[in-house]
């Protein structure tokens, strides 16, 4: 949550740095305050490495699913032409990996923080105050924490290592302009994005798998532009 915190501060920062040209149309930097849901996939790739004890425990046919989330996010934007801009997003969102196939229903891991770190360059179609975009860019998927939950732990897991990684995102949404420089906006995302996850048991590797995360991401608020 630390660096939610200092994204939204930079936010307001960015907000009360440009008053000249607040509540502009044509401004340079757009702020947007939303809510966003976090739809990961989280299902099993491949399993690269497992201990017997483990395997015989995960059955024939093992799966996992992520949660769904909704967070708070801010997302800002700077305007290189009224067609053209940068956008970065910053959440921190919380998830947990549940078991499926022949650990269905398993709580696997607990606590995931993940922050979705960002930036797609957009083109933008304005049509009066409906302003339509399509978006593209890389994305680093950062794991602050993992934990194993119950049934992990029953298996003599200690600790649950996630791996953060890079992958693409692309995007499309509209803003909708109900004042001078400032409306609506909604926005959806998807993620080519995976994780390798490390089980130990003390110091023993138990089991290491890769996952394909892949999110929907979807979200919707206000927008300030100046």
């Amino acid at each position: 949550m630390k660096k939610l915190t200092i994204a939204a501060a930079l936010a307001a920062a960015t907000m009360f740095a440009a008053p000249a040209n607040a509540g502009s149309d044509e401004g340079k930097i757009q702020v947007k305050l939303l809510a966003t849901g976090v739809l990961p996939d989280g299902k099993i790739d491949t399993i690269n490495s497992v201990i017997p004890p483990v395997a015989a425990a995960l059955g024939g046919n093992p799966g996992t699913t992520a949660n769904d989330n909704v967070v708070p996010t801010v997302a800002i934007e700077y305007y290189f032409t009224n067609n053209i801009s940068l956008e970065t997003i910053c959440c921190v969102t919380k998830h947990k990996v549940t078991g499926t196939g022949s650990v269905a229903g398993a709580p696997l891991v607990k606590d995931v923080l993940i922050v979705p770190a960002t930036f797609t360059l957009k083109y933008h179609m304005p049509l009066g105050p409906v302003k339509p975009y399509v978006g593209a860019g890389p994305s680093v998927f950062i794991m602050l924490d993992a934990k194993p939950d119950t049934v992990a732990s029953s298996l003599g897991v200690t600790d649950v290592d996630l791996s953060s990684n890079v992958g693409v995102a692309v995007q499309a949404g509209v803003d909708i302009a109900v004042g001078e420089g400032m409306g609506i906006s909604f926005d959806a995302k998807k993620y080519w994005m995976g994780t390798t996850a490390k089980f130990y048991a003390g110091s023993t590797l138990a089991l290491e798998t890769k996952h394909k995360l892949d999110p929907w991401v979807l979200s919707g608020g206000l927008y300030f532009r100046f």
